[in-house]
C-alpha cells in the first residue's frame, strides 16, 4: 500500500495542524487567565481570542514552508 498523499491531502492536513496550533494557543492564554486569583483578574475579562482563516492561512503557510525547505 503506497503512503504517498496528493497535495490536496497534504494541504489539508497541514490547514488542520496550523488550527491546532492556533486553537492551543487560546486555550493556554484562557487558562493563564483562570489560573490568576479572583483579586488578580478583578477588572479584567477573560480575553477572547478569535482565530480567524487569515491567521490560520498564515500559521499554515509557515508550516508549509518548514516541510518544503530543502537543506
Amino acid at each position: 500500500m503506497s503512503n504517498n498523499k496528493s497535495g490536496f491531502e497534504l494541504r489539508t492536513e497541514i490547514l488542520g495542524m496550523a488550527m491546532g496550533m492556533l486553537e492551543e494557543n487560546r486555550a493556554q492564554t484562557t487558562n493563564q487567565f483562570y489560573a490568576q486569583t479572583d483579586e488578580q483578574r478583578e477588572g479584567t475579562l477573560c480575553p477572547i481570542i478569535e482565530i480567524t482563516p487569515e491567521q490560520v492561512i498564515g500559521q499554515a503557510e509557515k508550516l508549509y514552508e518548514f516541510v518544503t525547505e530543502v537543506k
